[in-house]
């Protein structure tokens, strides 16, 4: 009873920024047959769906990024938004984008905040471990260049998947995510994303550390948040940072501080100066995703709820982080898409069997709104309560 009474304290403390949550208004919706569904890539304990994207021309031993969508997208619209399929045709690397399923959250949520789906070897995770096998396996990716990304409920899936499964990813790009291990119910997971969670670094380093078996080297790192950010505190971004340097060795204090597209840049670089962990900090930004849609030297992406125009294009800025970009052909055609004003896609199913190779509205900088979109706070709540055990089945 204890547990309960400070769950529902906590939850009429920050009713009212449910409560006054809105929908963005979207535009008609277009069909895309951009994304393809694969089934039967494992055991998938976490009941996830898999789509890929395969552009027509990739590199040789091409790259694999997965990415994951917030809270009330799913992985069509996250791709759309954020462009990645574009990148990929220009810059030659496979998706992957997992799906959450309302039959595990009404809200499509990733559980990054649920032992039981972010512990090694289980759940949501480990589902997504299974898929990027499955890619691994059936389209020659090189194992040595995957990547994961994420936006807010899928950032801090991102950290959970970095720090549980660290052998198989290169690097990772957070977008205002949390740090692995800020919470483990519903109660402190509330907590983590309005008030934010403060620990040392070897504190942080540790819950990493303690993840897996693993003892490096570790997936260097890329951290993006908004400074008016008010689903997700934007204190967790520094702690993602805390954690992440420590786990590399790293002195608190950064080795360079920049500017790209005019906003506040930090960099850490490792003995070889290589950089491997980055903070973005993007100053008047509210929840969402970072773009720059309609810049002329390398258009992608389009606004839409939680994928805001602020002038920076950050999943280009990632997959440079990264290395996707350098040696690759620009001059690849895209495939034909609906643009920005023909609304937002579907995913068209594809079904493939194992023997087959296979939200925020327009802010502009200083902007101080912070969009949401609307929550069932109900069915959360008792999909949360039902998580830790408090209610049943």
């Amino acid at each position: 009873m204890r547990r309960l009474g400070a769950l529902a304290a906590n939850l009429a403390k920050n009713r009212r920024r449910w409560e006054n949550a809105q929908v963005s208004p979207r535009k008609a919706v277009a069909t895309s047959d951009r994304l393809a569904e694969v089934v039967d890539f494992g055991s998938n304990p976490g009941n996830l769906r898999m789509f890929t994207y395969l552009p027509e021309v990739r590199q040789r031993s091409s790259a694999l990024v997965v990415v994951l969508h917030g809270c009330g997208q799913t992985a069509a619209e996250y791709d759309y938004g954020a462009g990645w399929s574009t990148l990929a045709d220009r810059y030659g690397f496979a998706l992957l984008l997992p799906e959450q399923q309302p039959a595990n959250n009404a809200q499509t949520c990733f559980s990054w905040f649920r032992p039981a789906d972010t512990t090694r070897g289980r759940g949501e995770g480990f589902s997504i471990r299974q898929m990027v096998e499955r890619m691994v396996r059936a389209h020659g990716i090189d194992p040595s260049r995957v990547f994961v990304t994420g936006l807010s409920a899928g950032g801090a899936m991102a950290s959970a998947m970095l720090a549980a499964y660290p052998e198989v990813f290169s690097g990772g790009a957070i977008i205002a995510g949390l740090p692995y291990g800020s919470a483990r119910n519903v109660q402190e997971a509330f907590e983590s994303m309005f008030n934010g969670r403060t620990r040392s670094a070897r504190e942080w380093g540790d819950l990493v550390r303690a993840a897996s078996p693993h003892a490096g080297p570790w997936p260097r790192v890329s951290v993006w948040h908004g400074t008016v950010d008010a689903t997700v505190a934007p204190m967790n971004a520094k702690e993602i940072v805390k954690q992440w340097t420590d786990v590399h060795g790293l002195p608190p204090s950064p080795s360079e501080n920049d500017q790209v597209d005019g906003y506040p840049r930090q960099v850490w670089r490792g003995p070889s100066g290589e950089a491997l962990v980055e903070e973005y900090t993007i100053t008047g930004m509210a929840h969402g995703t970072p773009l720059a849609p309609h810049a002329p030297s390398d258009p992608h992406g389009a606004v839409g709820p939680f994928l805001l125009d602020v002038g920076i294009a950050s999943s280009y800025h990632i997959a440079k982080f990264w290395g996707l970009t350098t040696g690759a052909d620009r001059r690849r055609p895209a495939r034909p898409r609906a643009g920005p004003d023909e609304g937002w896609p579907t995913a068209k199913t594809a079904h493939l069997s194992t023997a087959e190779p296979q939200l925020g509205t327009h802010e502009r900088p200083g902007a101080s709104g912070s969009p949401h979109s609307a929550f069932d706070v109900k069915s959360m709540i008792a999909k949360a309560l039902r998580s830790v055990g408090l209610l049943g089945h």
